[in-house]
């Protein structure tokens, strides 16, 4: 258990529970409450400078904070309804610069039909934006447990978005990232026809908002398992970044800015009806590994694995994420 997971259960302790609430701490993406006869789902994200998310194209910036607020509700396998922030804008955005952030975050709602019902509003010297929702959900929920030995291991979208966008403004200062990032619209991927898929079929699911190796982790953990990847999809950007930068592709893998894609797993009795389905609704998924024992936690490199049981960086350890990421570097270079 790392620190911020020992002060969530610190805080946790001394909170007084509903008996509404379905989920146990960290069983589930989103909060799944009893109401009235059915079933709702609820969650909350904050994004700031700190998530490194560039501010060049504020539609953009709207479209992937609300993308990512809707995530863990499809990752729950529900339908997002009511959405609602906390937006504190930068002093030095302009009226036009609002509007359009406000527009990406509107579109994100029309395409999943949700609506937005208000909010609450600020201005300071550091930006910061909070995505509260609320959703339906028919059925059962899918947790982050669940997983087991022998199981596939599913993606929805390629590896490698959300640290592709950290890391273009991270370097934004180097001439050739500043000639990729010029050309690169970075947009977060709405998922929401693939968790209704999904959710026919998995045995846990989760979304990668803070990487896909933190989201195995957590399936792992909560389901007793481990795993072995292979054959990853990176993102086609990230590959021509790491290059570009000099850095192994596997940073895209292990680094902790997410994509919001859907992680989930499937046993191998329902995993050809499943791949059936998907080929007749033309939707794209990436077999990725498999569930292993407890304590197993590898990744294949052509012919070489990289044991990540002893990997512990966490980039909230480290003052300067520079630092987090030569430290990266150093762990996937040693012999």
């Amino acid at each position: 258990m790392n620190r911020e997971q020992e002060i969530i259960e610190v805080i946790n302790r001394h909170m007084p529970r509903s008996t509404s609430q379905v989920n146990n701490l960290f069983e589930s993406d989103s909060e799944i409450l009893a109401f009235h006869g059915k079933s709702l789902l609820y969650n909350i994200d904050e994004f700031s400078e700190e998530d490194l998310l560039r501010e060049d194209d504020p539609y953009m910036l709207g479209w992937n904070m609300a993308t990512g607020s809707i995530s863990d509700i499809l990752a729950s396998g529900g339908s997002p309804k009511f959405y609602a922030h906390s937006m504190v804008i930068r002093d030095s955005w302009t009226k036009d610069y609002v509007e359009k952030l406000s527009l990406g975050v509107a579109q994100v709602l029309k395409k999943v039909g949700a609506t937005f019902i208000g909010g609450d509003f600020g201005i300071s010297n550091t930006w910061r934006y909070t995505g509260s929702v609320i959703g339906d959900l028919e059925g059962q929920a899918m947790l982050r447990s669940g997983a087991k030995v022998g199981d596939g291991i599913f993606l929805t979208g390629p590896i490698g978005r959300g640290n592709v966008e950290a890391a273009l403004k991270l370097y934004e200062q180097n001439l050739l990232v500043k000639h990729l990032a010029g050309r690169w619209k970075n947009s977060f991927r709405l998922r929401s026809k693939e968790a209704e898929v999904i959710k026919r079929y998995s045995r846990c699911c989760i979304d990668t908002s803070d990487g896909v190796f933190n989201a195995l982790g957590s399936i792992s953990e909560m389901s007793g398992t481990g795993f072995v990847v292979g054959s990853l999809p990176y993102v086609k950007s990230g590959l021509l970044l790491a290059k570009t930068l000099n850095l192994p592709k596997e940073m895209l893998f292990l680094g902790e800015c997410g994509e919001y894609e859907l992680l989930f797993t499937l046993g191998k009795e329902v995993e050809e009806d499943f791949l059936e389905e998907v080929r007749k609704k033309k939707l794209t998924f990436y077999k990725i590994g498999e569930v292993k024992d407890q304590g197993i936690k590898s990744l294949w490199k052509k012919e070489r694995e990289i044991n990540l049981r002893t990997y512990a960086l966490r980039a909230r350890d480290y003052k300067d994420t520079k630092d987090y990421l030569r430290n990266v570097v150093k762990f996937l270079t040693r012999p």
